[in-house]
């Protein structure tokens, strides 16, 4: 095994030390987070069944496939302020705040609620993220929470019209 060396990551930046921790504490709960909602999508995206299954089959595919996309956004995000960020599977357990789906069957409109519901408890993680990114004159993070923010929002606002019924 490789020893573990004694010294600090050291990035450079002119952000407060105190500040920025806070803002990459909130972006690891947020990556904890979109990790989760990824592995959920993905979950979903296999076990989809019904008369819409290649339409929500889709539709999860494509919503993973941009949630996975952030993951090392955000992470490299928090690395660029000089802190760390998660390390394991574990590490993420320890942070998240939406909850794992482990149902043997979940019908597609519970689906669809749950991943409508996670992606609206991401945009509130991610407000506040933006609103501790201002406080901290972080104008990168506040800027690339925005794009983010309006992902979660499509990916909602796609879930539940797809739950919608004539």
């Amino acid at each position: 095994m490789a020893k573990t060396p004694k010294t600090k990551l050291k990035t450079p930046t002119d952000l407060p030390t105190n500040a920025v921790a806070s803002v990459a504490d909130a972006l690891n709960g947020i990556l904890a987070d979109s990790f989760a909602l990824y592995f959920k999508t993905k979950n979903f995206h296999w076990h989809v069944s019904g008369p819409h299954f290649r339409d929500y089959h889709l539709l999860f595919d494509e919503q993973a496939t941009q949630i996975f996309a952030t993951t090392d956004l955000i992470a490299e995000r928090v690395r660029k302020t000089g802190n760390t960020t998660l390390r394991s599977i574990g590490d993420v357990s320890r942070h998240q705040t939406l909850k794992d789906n482990n149902a043997e069957m979940v019908t597609p409109a519970a689906m669809l609620a749950e991943l409508r519901d996670d992606n609206l408890k991401l945009v509130e993680s991610l407000r506040a993220a933006k609103d501790l990114a201002d406080t901290a004159k972080d104008n990168a993070t506040s800027a690339v929470i925005d794009n983010w923010t309006d992902d979660a929002e499509q990916r909602a606002w796609f879930l539940f019209e797809a739950a919608q019924t004539a």
